[in-house]
């Protein structure tokens, strides 16, 4: 996991990401195995995609007629647009738009999935034969009727839509980001900076009836500082991502990146690579909890356990860790990079523990696990883009407050490490190994933070880690970086967090 992506080894194979449309192209097949005010307007929604209820009648028929037992309808048109900073000058500037529509049809264990780039009848009735063939049990479908699902607020209102806003109207504060990080330390050499926002309208139909249309808006606002001194170059980086409108983007918001940029660069300097081995390590609030989406999040994904992949597919309602520790995962924090209004099945977005008071209580599913399990959905289907039928995915996950301060829990540790500042990291899901990059932290020497340390690793698996957390504080908190998770090929906005916690073993990497 990175704030560009996440990386994952996955079962029995490497599965690693980082991450004008032709209304004429041919279709692609996979097979296998708001407006600004967010108003869930299904109607409006048809408008905007050139299509009328009748359409998606027919196409839903079409996707059932050699027999699925279920099929939906995905329409996405997403407007992407980016602008960076280097050497001083705005000097580059990107758009794109993306529009299309997929459907997918399940059939016992078949699924069928194709997609076209284009909304016409004809399209989407081929999109779905094409899906139908992959997915069929001979049976014949039943009809269709759709009922639009509202919900009372969005989670991620928006106040001034990107749509509105010029490149001129950003320019001034990425601007205003490389004047404030110069400012603040001498010893600034070269500052990047980029701005992106992106826009997202979702149009969702199943033939259970459900459907409902999406505003997706997401902001990214990023700062690299490099510096030198005495011939020595560091770099460090600071961000903010969240699914806001240009509202977000302030001067507050400028001199909290630019602040954050200089103070992780200026570290660096003092910092040294600590002696390698077993030791104690302490996990700072926030973005430590890449532990968490390393070690367990990927494993807890009901696909995985499903096909017996995950080393946790035999200990659901089984206790896991300590008793004081609660793990979350959450598509319902207002403006939450991993937030969600509903998933990308029409299943509204949720606060699902994971685990609570050290039992494993629930996996991560969409429909397809779902029904195996025989459980509801928890509203973690979500795909890459109208090309990807969904997987299970993690949202916002993180661990809840302890009952411990941060400095008590140091202050147990003789030698070990406190480490608060990642890059990124790996799992592999059959053993739940894993293994991360630490940009920075500190030494623990006699219960003390002292030396700053650098650019190790810090391996480990994940249910052992997850048993050897002995200890958790009060402190928890949302990292709100750029936090995008990879899996099978396909990349979604996520964000993660914990309290400060104590891992009583794991393998630090460093000097020998």
């Amino acid at each position: 996991m990175d704030r560009r992506s996440f990386l994952r080894t996955g079962g029995l194979a490497a599965l690693g990401s980082l991450a004008m449309p032709s209304l004429a192209m041919p279709i692609s097949v996979q097979g296998a195995l708001g407006g600004a005010g967010n108003q869930f307007a299904v109607a409006s929604a048809m408008t905007h995609f050139g299509v009328t209820e009748a359409d998606l009648k027919k196409v839903m028929a079409v996707a059932l007629e050699k027999g699925g037992d279920y099929a939906d309808l995905y329409f996405e048109h997403t407007f992407n647009n980016s602008v960076s900073l280097m050497d001083g000058k705005v000097n580059n500037c990107g758009a794109n738009i993306d529009f299309g529509m997929g459907v997918r049809v399940l059939a016992g264990d078949q699924t069928g999935y194709a997609y076209v780039e284009g909304v016409t009848l004809d399209e989407m009735l081929r999109a779905a034969r094409t899906a139908a063939r992959i997915a069929s049990s001979g049976k014949a479908g039943n009809p269709v009727q759709l009922t639009e699902k509202r919900m009372a607020k969005s989670r991620y209102s928006v106040a001034e839509p990107w749509e509105d806003v010029s490149v001129k109207a950003k320019i001034p504060y990425l601007e205003k980001l490389n004047e404030k990080i110069f400012s603040l330390d001498k010893r600034v050499h070269k500052v990047q900076a980029s701005l992106s926002d992106n826009t997202s309208h979702v149009l969702f139909c199943n033939s259970e009836g459900v459907s409902y249309y999406d505003y997706r808006p997401m902001v990214s606002f990023v700062a690299v500082c490099i510096m030198e001194e005495n011939g020595k170059m560091e770099n460090s980086y600071s961000g903010r991502s969240y699914r806001k409108g240009f509202e977000f983007i302030t001067d507050d918001i400028v001199d909290i990146l630019a602040r954050e940029a200089v103070d992780k660069t200026s570290l660096l300097f003092k910092a040294v690579k600590p002696k390698g081995g077993e030791m104690p390590v302490v996990m700072g609030a926030g973005g430590s909890g890449i532990l968490l989406h390393e070690a367990i999040g990927h494993a807890f994904e009901a696909d995985f356990n499903r096909k017996r992949v995950s080393i946790f597919c035999d200990l659901l309602g089984k206790k896991i860790c300590n008793e004081h520790i609660n793990v979350v995962d959450d598509g319902t924090i207002p403006f939450n990079r991993g937030a969600v209004n509903f998933d990308d099945e029409g299943v509204e977005g949720q606060h699902t523990y994971l685990v609570k008071e050290g039992v494993l209580t629930s996996y991560l599913h969409d429909r397809i696990s779902a029904k195996h399990y025989g459980v509801a959905p928890t509203g973690n289907g979500r795909r890459d883009t109208f090309r990807n039928a969904p997987l299970p995915r993690m949202r916002a996950t993180y661990m809840e407050a302890g009952n411990m301060r941060e400095e008590d829990i140091i202050s147990t540790v003789k030698n070990g490490i406190y480490v608060d500042n990642f890059t990124n990291g790996q799992v592999q899901i059959g053993a739940g190994d894993f293994t991360f990059f630490v940009k920075s932290g500190y030494l623990i020497e006699n219960g003390k933070l002292t030396q700053p340390v650098k650019d190790i690793n810090i391996i480990g698996n994940g249910p052992k880690a997850l048993a050897d957390i002995t200890m958790v504080a009060n402190n928890d908190k949302i990292d709100n970086g750029t936090w995008t998770c990879g899996k099978d090929g396909q990349s979604c906005p996520v964000t993660c967090g914990m309290p400060s916690a104590l891992v009583s073993k794991l393998t630090v990497g460093g000097e020998s």
